[in-house]
């Protein structure tokens, strides 16, 4: 099987899992209401920059690669 394949096959296959746990895991560690995420409204609608969430989930993806 071809090495770009094999990338490819495992990138569907983690957004898949990532669409079936996201919602759980994103009530349970509140993702988008952590310090240094920011959220404004403006013209009635609300716009949410969760940067401090996006650090913390970039962390721990790290830390799991270099576990496996």
């Amino acid at each position: 099987m071809n090495v770009m394949l094999k990338w490819i096959l495992t990138l569907v296959v983690a957004i898949f899992l990532l669409g079936l746990v996201g919602p759980h895991l994103a009530r349970f560690i509140r993702y988008g209401q952590l310090p240094g995420d920011l959220a404004f409204r403006r013209s009635g609608r609300t716009y949410y920059f969760p940067f401090a969430s996006i650090i913390l989930f970039s962390l721990l993806l790290w830390l799991v690669s270099r576990i496996l």
